[in-house]
């Protein structure tokens, strides 16, 4: 994921060339491999655009593109069909120069229709004072907004900060569809009209289903006065990737198939009776060829290196792995992680990355514990309050080995997998964060990367997975444990 960001003000007054320097810095953060910045003058606005790029594909490229018309790209995304990307190009200069050659406003949205895969992206087109930007249809890749009212301007970013006091917070762009500003209308009229082009689902030319007639007034609702998102005016939209929910219920009786299911025991012969319908076993299959193109795609999009020597492939010990799966050994993780072993050259090790929290020494709560084993969510982390509960006396010192639910199944899950795979290098990758550390991560840095996102629920996701993608721990192997820290720049959230 790279650090993306534009920043708009509305002033003849001169624009400092930096960031905030804690917006900055979180920037920074998502893009270790370039970082560059550019500044945008008109005589009504100014624009300064900060791009951080995570190379995976193709040749490296620098970070806001511009072209010789003046005109700026900023992406954060990956094309894995639709558009295409040959394995030596990068899809951040292909991208932008389609968009480059699009005459108007129908062949922009005619792009982004046809792109596969996760994307968010900021682009200025200097011939009209335009500013689009948007993300795609699910909503993968960050992408937030910020308006001030002190001085009508507003920033764009792939990452924020958490602002305390201030009213008017960071807040996600709605994964609606496609934003347009009319950066010289705005800066005389000291407001911002939003021109929104919608996901639109097309069963044929003459069947149009539209998107959620409230969007509109739910976008509008959160944004301050001098801010209004209003239809473009051509009424053109985006073609929705997916066809509507099937809200049909089968004809078939329900209780047929589902009678009692509550008493059936849960074992495999009771798996493989279930397998004996062939109409369940195509469904099944069709899942598992579908979820196994996506990891293939995913785990091929990366940069290699393909000239290496007889010699050099024989030392798979001293091999990165370019892949790390976070790893609980439940279902998720398992399946995720047999289908990267599909796919992923065998000589490549795979980083599974186990994380386990290790609380105060304390008595263990017994009602924590019975939740804990209730909820067996894989990448829970418990909240401050409850994690005050947890005993380390039950867990050993950290550096002993850490019995919490999730690394017994990780273990027990990392058999399998040798099992099935024993040629393949599997890094069992134990990550135990003591609650200090915790504690000041979540404050110092997980909010502010969450963030607009404050629920307990967020908090506790955000923490496994940030914790995880850290990728800093004890690696598990033959000849012992060892301290170990994974380049994967690929993690699948198991």
């Amino acid at each position: 994921m790279c650090g993306i960001c534009c920043s708009v003000k509305f002033s003849a007054e001169h624009f400092g060339q930096d960031l905030k320097e804690d917006l900055l810095y979180n920037l920074k953060q998502r893009g270790p491999n370039s970082s560059k910045q550019l500044l945008k003058s008109d005589v009504n606005y100014q624009c300064l655009f900060s791009g951080h790029v995570l190379h995976l594909r193709g040749v490296l490229t620098v970070q806001p593109v511009e072209d010789e018309r003046g005109n700026v790209f900023l992406w954060n995304g990956e094309v894995f069909s639709g558009i295409k990307v040959e394995a030596e190009e990068n899809d951040t200069q292909i991208i932008f120069n389609y968009l480059t050659s699009c005459k108007n406003e129908s062949e922009i949205l005619s792009l982004f229709s046809e792109v596969q895969g996760p994307w968010s992206f900021i682009y200025y087109q200097a011939s009209s004072h335009y500013l689009w930007f948007g993300r795609d249809f699910f909503g993968r890749c960050s992408l937030l907004w910020h308006f001030s009212n002190l001085d009508k301007s507003f920033c764009l970013s792939s990452v924020g900060t958490q602002i305390s006091g201030e009213t008017n917070q960071w807040q996600e762009v709605p994964a609606s569809g496609l934003f347009r500003i009319d950066l010289k209308s705005a800066a005389i009229s000291r407001c911002i009209i939003l021109q929104l082009y919608p996901w639109k689902y097309i069963s044929s030319r003459e069947n149009i289903i539209e998107g959620n007639v409230n969007s509109l007034s739910q976008i509008s609702a959160d944004l301050p006065a001098f801010v209004s998102v209003v239809a473009n005016e051509a009424k053109l939209y985006l073609e929705k990737p997916v066809v509507p929910l099937n809200m049909m219920l089968p004809k078939a009786e329900l209780n047929t198939h589902c009678s009692n299911i509550s008493n059936v025991p849960l074992t495999r012969e009771t798996l493989q009776v279930f397998l004996t319908n062939v109409h369940m076993k195509e469904i099944i299959q069709q899942f598992i060829d579908v979820l196994s193109i996506a990891v293939k795609k995913r785990v091929l999009c990366l940069p290699r290196d393909e000239n290496l020597t007889a010699d050099e492939v024989l030392k798979t010990c001293d091999r990165k792995a370019n892949v790390a799966i976070l790893f609980s050994g439940g279902i998720d993780s398992m399946v995720i992680a047999t289908l990267a072993d599909r796919h992923i050259p065998l000589d490549e090790p795979i980083d599974l990355l186990n994380v386990a929290f290790i609380a105060e020494e304390k008595t263990m709560s017994t009602s924590f514990n019975k939740e804990r084993n209730k909820q067996r969510n894989k990448w829970e982390v418990p909240s401050e309050e409850s994690s005050k509960d947890v005993a380390a006396a039950a867990y050993g010192s950290p550096d002993k080995h850490v019995n919490v639910p999730d690394r017994i199944t990780g273990r027990a899950g990392l058999k399998e997998l040798q099992a099935v795979s024993p040629s393949r290098i599997w890094n069992f990758v134990e990550v135990n964060v003591s609650m200090e550390e915790l504690q000041k991560l979540r404050r110092t840095r997980i909010c502010h990367l969450i963030w607009p996102l404050d629920t307990v629920l967020d908090d506790s996701i955000g923490c496994a997975v940030w914790f995880a993608s850290r990728g800093i721990g004890q690696l598990v192997a033959q000849d012992g444990v060892k301290s170990y820290q994974s380049n994967a720049k690929i993690s699948f959230p198991g």
